[in-house]
């Protein structure tokens, strides 16, 4: 299994609601693609405040293999959120930050 793993670092300006709305959009994938086991977004609740870098939300994506991952990284709607992010983010793609785990 590869857990997709994304920090990210929104704009000051970029309200909880278009936060919200990215993150559903990214969910609504997995009624879109094969082989995704799993999705969650949410806040990064780390204590180790200084080590955040402004990287205040994440979300991970579990697939249950590197084909599924590949399918999901060449898919139209997900460059389509995933170009919408960029645009929210703190210093564009450099407010992104993504690690794939096998798990």
């Amino acid at each position: 299994m590869i857990r997709h793993f994304v920090l990210l670092r929104f704009r000051e300006d970029v309200t909880p609601a278009k936060k919200q709305s990215l993150f559903d959009a990214l969910s609504a994938l997995q009624d879109h693609l094969q082989g995704v086991k799993g999705f969650f977004a949410g806040p990064n609740v780390s204590v180790e405040t200084h080590l955040i870098r402004g990287f205040k939300e994440a979300f991970w994506f579990d697939f249950d293999s590197v084909a599924a991952r590949d399918a999901y990284l060449d898919d139209a709607r997900h460059q389509a959120v995933g170009a919408q992010l960029v645009e929210h983010m703190d210093g564009g793609i450099d407010g992104i930050i993504v690690v794939d785990l096998e798990i």
